[in-house]
């Protein structure tokens, strides 16, 4: 039985995500979909200088080795920089809710670097809300950064954002309870009736949903995205979804709540029960990164730009691999990880285990998909 302050939580998740979508969608819209928004078209570009100070950083549960020895504590010894590392990204809309009031009037809520995925880093440059970052000082981080992230498609040459990890969208299963899930169409059978979970990321869960049904969700059209849509919120609303999460789905695979959940490859270090495995879709999995912005109003940018160039080292970056066993986004680091790690192809995937997976993409109308999607995720 989920306890009444989980189920708030949910509730108030859910409620947090529709806020968000509308302020995402009136802020585009307001700002003709590029440029504006906080800053008025103008752009600012983060300061460099001496790394000192203080740093507050937003970032999403699990993404970070922790206590004396963790890379926090490093880059404190090593700099001097205090740091208040806030694991408060639990989705990216809820969190984008929670800050959009603030971004708006040019301030960060005293945060130098959010954690947030390819799409919404691109979003939030599109309204005003990021700076830009000089290239030329981060040479460690240019110098380092795997070749397959330098140049993407929402932010070509990284200009204002920097890969913090990688990873792939699929299935969690508990293998003492539904070792037979393979599919994400397994999902939708009625043995498991209240015993599943969806994301609330309208990128995640639909797009597996459409490969499972055969769509290429990169040659999706808005009625491939409907129809996809149309058979979550069915399934929804007959109660075979249990709830739709964001990081916290972890939670109810620790409790042993849930048979299966569609989430994210590298969430072992938070998930507390032996029998949870993410696996690969039959139909493939959805790939995607996280990436470090530095928002307007941000203090210290400095400081911000130095902890950038820290993580890229890559002795800190093997560190990271092996507590989050992510994919990291610099050179080298399979080479100084365990070589039980070194081996593991959620960490280090090969060009055919990810043969089937689809890079994360929106609908071609983001507004009215994203509606639809908000409506199925308040029943």
């Amino acid at each position: 039985m989920v306890s009444r302050d989980r189920q708030q939580r949910g509730a108030v998740s859910v409620l947090a995500v529709m806020v968000a979508m509308v302020a995402l969608v009136l802020g585009l819209a307001a700002c003709g979909g590029g440029g504006g928004g906080a800053n008025d078209g103008e752009t600012t570009t983060a300061e460099a200088g001496p790394v000192k100070g203080e740093l507050t950083i937003s970032n999403w549960p699990g993404y970070i080795d922790p206590g004396k020895s963790g890379t926090v504590a490093e880059f404190e010894d090593k700099t001097g920089v205090k740091v208040q590392y806030i694991e408060d990204v639990n989705d990216n809309n809820s969190f984008f809710g929670k800050l959009q009031p603030q971004l708006e009037g040019g301030e960060s809520g005293g945060r130098s670097i959010f954690v947030v995925t390819d799409w919404m880093a691109q979003q939030m440059h599109e309204l005003g809300y990021l700076q830009e970052i000089n290239a030329d000082d981060l040479p460690t981080v240019f110098e380092n950064m795997v070749s397959n992230l330098r140049d993407p498609s929402f932010d070509p040459g990284r200009k204002y954002s920097i890969p913090w990890q990688s990873g792939m969208t699929g299935i969690w299963i508990d293998k003492s309870k539904a070792p037979e899930i393979k599919s994400v169409n397994d999902l939708f059978d009625p043995k498991y009736k209240g015993k599943v979970t969806f994301l609330e990321e309208m990128r995640d869960s639909v797009p597996l949903v459409m490969k499972a049904e055969g769509v290429d969700p990169t040659e999706a059209t808005d009625a491939d995205w409907e129809k996809a849509i149309e058979k979550v919120k069915g399934a929804a609303d007959s109660g075979q979804i249990r709830s739709f999460t964001g990081n916290n789905y972890t939670e109810d695979l620790t409790a042993g709540n849930i048979v299966a959940a569609i989430g994210w490859s590298g969430d072992a270090s938070i998930i507390e029960n032996p029998n949870a495995e993410w696996i690969m879709p039959t139909e493939g999995c959805v790939l995607w990164s996280d990436n470090m912005v530095i928002p307007v109003g941000a203090p210290n940018t400095a400081a911000a730009l130095g902890w950038m160039e820290f993580v890229y080292e890559p002795k800190v970056a093997a560190d990271l691999t092996e507590y989050i066993t992510y994919i990291s986004p610099v050179e080298g680091v399979k080479d100084l990880v365990a070589p039980e790690l070194a081996k593991d192809p959620l960490v280090f995937p090969s060009p055919k285990f990810q043969e089937n997976c689809s890079t994360q993409v929106s609908p071609p109308d983001v507004d009215k998909v994203s509606e639809a999607w908000a409506n199925t995720l308040t029943g």
